[in-house]
């Protein structure tokens, strides 16, 4: 194992332990791959990342080692760190380490973070949320193809309510639609404006895709998990490494692509070459912000029409307005 390197990471001193220290074995990417990868990036990373708390996944021992999700930063960590303080459901409150440049990722990187979970706010204004998160989850028997064209019509429903939307793979199995909101909402707003997407879509096409919590109820059919906007909740990051063997990215990419593109063949050797020699896909992204009044219009008009709120996490404390919180099968007959 090889000695430290300090790198100057635009003009703050980064050491990396022990760079040779292979974290991804299929194709033997190092730890110092790693962070070449995030140099070659760092200017779409940071237009999606910069500011943002993070939620760290840390795989010390590399891809299928090991592994914890990590809040705080460690007591050793450098003063130059930026954190911010983020909260849980309970209202537990944690000091976590905030994306204020470069530096702050590759630093993280060399705690053996694998992956970046990413909140929807700026640690400076905690309050807005501006990041609408449409969660495509594939349930047990749902194909890539059915996601394809779930989030083809996800799009399509936006682009009728005048929302502009961009679309990622997830590194895993999944597709992520991304908003970029005005300065207005908060996340209780965003998470109602999700619900309501995610029952429009159902209602417009059943067969494919469900708004249904209780997986239960869902069927072969695409969920669109809503509750990934409620409060305190983080999702891995755009550009980010997925902590897999063959070191798969979460790729931004155009809507034309989505028909054909192999999530599988996005990884940490393919993505810097397809950014350098196609442009970022989300480029511009960050100076249109978009209304969430739309949406929010369609919840009012399900509420109106006497829909109840739908079910959140365990982890949550009841809501106004929500069902019960157990699966049909379980539920108390009258």
């Amino acid at each position: 194992m090889s000695a430290g390197v300090t790198l100057d990471v635009d003009g703050t001193e980064v050491t990396l332990s022990h760079p040779d220290k292979v974290y991804f074995p299929e194709r033997g990417e190092t730890k110092l791959d790693l962070v070449r990868y995030y140099q070659a990036v760092a200017g779409p990373l940071l237009g999606t990342l910069r500011g943002r708390p993070l939620l760290l996944e840390r795989h010390p021992d590399g891809a299928g080692g090991k592994s914890w999700f990590q809040k705080r930063v460690p007591k050793s960590a450098p003063g130059w760190l930026t954190t911010a303080v983020v909260a849980t459901p309970n209202g537990t409150t944690s000091e976590a380490l905030v994306a204020a440049d470069l530096a702050h990722v590759l630093w993280a990187v060399n705690l053996g973070c694998l992956g970046f979970h990413v909140w929807p706010f700026h640690a400076a204004t905690p309050e807005v949320t501006d990041e609408l998160r449409v969660d495509l989850d594939p349930s047990p028997g749902v194909t890539f193809t059915q996601l394809r064209e779930a989030a083809a019509l996800t799009r399509a429903l936006l682009d009728e309510l005048g929302i502009e939307a961009h679309v990622k793979t997830t590194g895993s199995r999944g597709l992520h639609v991304y908003v970029r909101l005005e300065p207005r909402w908060n996340s209780y707003e965003v998470r109602a404006a999700a619900v309501a997407l995610a029952r429009e879509l159902e209602r417009r096409h059943p067969g494919l895709v469900t708004a249904q919590w209780w997986k239960e109820e869902r069927g072969a059919r695409v969920f669109v998990d809503y509750n990934q906007n409620a409060p305190h909740k983080t999702v891995f990051g755009a550009w980010c490494v997925r902590p897999r063997p063959h070191a798969p990215v979460s790729t931004p990419i155009r809507w034309d692509e989505v028909g054909e593109i192999d999530p599988a063949e996005l990884t940490i050797a393919t993505v810097p070459r397809r950014l350098a020699e196609h442009g970022d896909p989300w480029a511009g992204m960050n100076e249109r912000p978009q209304s969430l009044e739309p949406l929010l219009d369609l919840s009012r008009r399900d509420l109106a029409n006497g829909l109840l709120d739908a079910p959140w996490p365990p982890v949550y404390p009841k809501q106004p307005n929500e069902p019960p919180r157990v699966a049909p099968s379980r539920a108390r007959k009258p």
